[in-house]
């Protein structure tokens, strides 16, 4: 049996280079793994915890998808499908929830962080953790990519894989692993803080040129002067450019910073042309993935239709230990 890469992304809106640096690189460099498969599923359920319009919710799900494909997915390689084309997730979640402590879930930081935020509670929210974990149990998988973000959740996927079989017999369930492959940086958003559609703070991928320049352009600064010796080590713009210049070119950037006579906008602008460099040559396939949107389902069905009969296989063995007839 192959052993299986599984990672998801929530249709939470249009995706960021945020996005691309701290999970879509990743997804996409694991295509070259040999001897694995790779399940990369949009959780348009778990959206629904605080989109509840329908066709945003839609239009969402599929530029998530247009992006994976225009950035490089291979449908051949990976399969990239719906949360919502396998329902067997949602039953897994129940059969988890009749095991989950109360308490694990109220430890929960993410939801406590977004109740935080203003986000309506709700139990869709309280209980994302155990779907989070059926979304990656179910497809026995052995490695789920997390940030530091997401560590607290895969241990709860992994203390309820564990409980189940310490429950109804060991080794029905595979337990999953935390795939930390490199520290990816926290990308700071236009304002400082981490890039995130919830700030409001980001640098759209697949934007106008004039889009992406007003976004660079934007990026909060100090009030030095142009003659004034500045730090890059506490620049967004630096920070930044780090993502996308080669070492050279960022050392070229601290000596100017250190030195004097070179302002922000020069900075900015010499971000912008790196910007411009790796997102052109996808503008055209973005906009071709627009006009196609059946091309696009077409990808997802497949895809789920893999994923559900994965599912399907693991559901049978759950079915069978509990005892549903």
């Amino acid at each position: 049996m192959k052993k299986r890469v599984l990672s998801g992304i929530q249709p939470s809106g249009k995706l960021h280079i945020g996005n691309y640096l701290g999970a879509i690189k990743q997804h996409l460099a694991a295509q070259e793994m040999e001897g694995w498969s790779r399940f990369y599923f949009i959780a348009n359920y778990h959206a629904m915890t605080t989109s509840p319009d329908r066709d945003d919710l839609r239009e969402k799900s599929l530029d998530v998808a247009r992006t994976y494909l225009t950035l490089g997915l291979d449908p051949e390689k990976a399969t990239l499908f719906l949360q919502s084309d396998v329902p067997e997730v949602c039953e897994l979640a129940w059969v988890l929830s009749c095991l989950a402590p109360m308490g694990m879930l109220q430890r929960a930081t993410s939801y406590k962080d977004k109740v935080a935020r203003g986000l309506t509670a709700n139990h869709g929210l309280f209980a994302y953790p155990v779907l989070q974990a059926a979304d990656i149990i179910v497809y026995d998988s052995h490695l789920v990519p997390v940030g530091a973000d997401q560590k607290q959740h895969l241990e709860m996927s992994r203390d309820l894989a564990i409980k189940f079989n310490q429950t109804y017999g060991e080794d029905i369930l595979v337990v999953p692993e935390p795939w930390i492959k490199e520290e990816v940086a926290v990308v700071p958003g236009i304002d400082g803080q981490k890039m995130s559609k919830s700030y409001k703070n980001t640098i759209d991928l697949f934007g106008t040129k004039k889009q992406l320049k007003k976004q660079v352009m934007a990026i909060v600064t100090d009030s030095k002067s142009l003659e004034d010796v500045k730090d890059p080590d506490t620049c967004n713009v630096v920070t930044l450019y780090k993502l996308f210049a080669d070492k050279q070119e960022v050392a070229e950037m601290e000596a100017n910073y250190r030195a004097g006579n070179y302002g922000y906008g020069h900075a900015k602008k010499a971000l912008l042309e790196k910007l411009e460099t790796f997102l052109e040559p996808h503008r055209d396939q973005y906009q071709y993935y627009l006009a196609h949107e059946d091309e696009v389902i077409d990808v997802l069905r497949a895809g789920g239709r893999t994923a559900r009969a994965k599912a399907q296989e693991v559901m049978a063995r759950v079915r069978d230990v509990v005892g549903l007839i």
